[in-house]
C-alpha cells in the first residue's frame, strides 16, 4: 500500500488519542502508516503525560505521512484548540470533531489516503451541539453521497458478524424487521465478502429470530413470514445462505467453520458472540460505501480515559484490516 489510512480524532474525552498514540508508539515498525486528523499539541501534551516516547510531527498534506511515519507521528492539524478534558466531553469541541470526519472523508474520496478508520465519537455530546444524524455511520453514509443505510459489519479472526437491525430497543428491532432489510444486508455482505475480503464463494448463515428458529411457528412466526421469504429471495440470485438457524447453536467454533459471515437479526444476538470470543480485537467495518471505513469495536471509555491504561488491541486490527480492504479494492491483492 503506498497511500497512509486517515484516522479521525473521535472524541477527544475518551481514548481515542490515547490508543493512537501506543498503537503508533508499539507497532509503527510494521503497522500500515496512518495519521492522524487532531489537535498536535493535545497530542504532545497527552505523550508527555503520559510518559510516552512520542515525538508528533504536523503535516500539510497526507503524502508526507507514510515517509515519516517510522520516525513520528503524523499529524494534520483540524486548526482549533480542543476544550475537553479526560473523561469530560465538552459540546464545544462538535465542530473539530465533525471537521476531522469532514476532513478524512475528503482524503479518502480524492484518493490522497487509501482508507478511514474512525475513533470513537460521543453521539450525546454531539447531539447537545446539534448534530441531528442517528450516529457515526450515517454521517458517513451522507458525506459519501449513499441513499440507502450503509451496513455494519463487526470482525474478528474467528467470526464476522452482521445484525439487520442496529441501534434499536429491542422491541422496536423486532417491529422493523423486514425480508426486504434481510435481503439488503445480504446482498451487501456478500459482495463486499467476495470484494474486501477475498472470499471466493461467500457462505452466509442467517440466525432465526425467536428461539430454536421458531420451532416451525409455535414459537413466533417471524421466521416463516420474514426471514424465509428473504432467503427464498437471496437464493434466487444464486447466493448461498443457510437458515434460518437456531441462534443459540450456530457460533460455536464447529458450527462458525461452515460459514463466511453471520447476518443476524438484531443489535446483541450479533455483538455477544463476537465480544465473547475476541473482546479486545474486534473491528466494526462499514459496508456500502464507496470506501472502506474500519472502526474500533468499543466506545469512548470514559471511565479510563487519560490514565494509559486503555489497550489499542481494536484500533490496531482496525489499522491493519483497512489496509487490506483498501489494497483489495484497489488491486493490490
Amino acid at each position: 500500500m503506498t497511500l497512509p489510512l486517515a484516522v479521525t480524532m473521535g472524541e477527544p474525552a475518551g481514548i481515542g488519542g490515547e490508543i493512537a498514540l501506543k498503537a503508533w508508539l508499539q507497532g509503527r515498525a510494521d503497522l500500515p502508516p496512518f495519521y492522524l486528523i487532531d489537535d498536535p499539541d493535545r497530542l504532545a501534551s497527552l505523550a508527555r503525560r503520559l510518559g510516552w516516547p512520542v515525538p508528533i510531527r504536523p503535516i500539510d498534506a497526507p503524502a508526507r505521512a507514510s515517509a515519516i511515519f517510522v520516525e513520528a507521528l503524523p499529524v494534520v492539524p483540524i486548526g482549533m484548540a480542543v476544550r475537553a478534558q479526560p473523561g469530560r466531553p465538552d459540546p464545544g469541541d462538535a465542530q473539530a470533531i465533525l471537521g476531522a470526519i469532514q476532513t478524512a472523508v475528503g482524503d479518502v474520496v480524492t484518493g490522497r489516503a487509501a482508507a478511514l478508520v474512525t475513533n470513537p465519537i460521543h453521539k450525546d455530546s454531539l447531539y447537545r451541539a446539534g448534530f441531528h444524524h442517528p450516529g457515526h455511520t450515517e454521517y458517513l453514509a451522507e458525506l459519501a453521497g449513499v441513499d440507502r443505510p450503509p451496513i455494519m459489519m463487526l470482525v474478528s479472526p474467528g467470526l464476522r458478524v452482521v445484525p439487520v437491525t442496529i441501534h434499536l430497543a429491542l422491541r422496536r428491532a423486532i417491529e422493523t424487521l423486514s425480508s426486504v432489510a434481510i435481503v439488503d444486508a445480504g446482498r451487501i455482505t456478500e459482495a463486499a465478502l467476495r470484494r474486501d475480503f477475498g472470499v471466493a464463494d461467500p457462505v452466509l448463515a442467517v440466525a432465526g429470530l425467536n428461539p430454536h428458529a421458531g420451532e416451525a411457528g409455535s414459537l413466533g412466526r417471524e421466521e416463516i413470514d420474514i426471514i424465509e421469504p428473504a432467503l427464498a429471495e437471496l437464493r434466487a440470485c444464486g447466493m448461498n445462505v443457510r437458515g434460518p438457524l437456531p441462534p443459540d447453536t450456530m457460533f460455536h467454533a464447529e458450527a462458525r467453520n461452515a460459514y463466511d459471515a453471520a447476518l443476524c437479526m438484531y443489535h446483541d444476538q450479533a455483538l455477544i458472540p463476537i465480544k465473547t470470543i475476541d473482546f479486545y480485537g474486534g473491528v466494526n467495518a462499514t459496508l456500502g460505501l464507496p470506501f472502506v471505513r474500519t472502526s474500533p469495536d468499543h466506545g469512548t471509555a470514559f471511565a479510563i480515559a487519560g490514565s494509559g491504561t486503555a489497550r489499542p488491541d481494536s484500533l490496531i486490527a482496525a489499522l491493519r484490516l483497512a489496509a487490506a480492504m483498501g489494497a483489495r479494492r484497489s488491486g493490490g491483492s
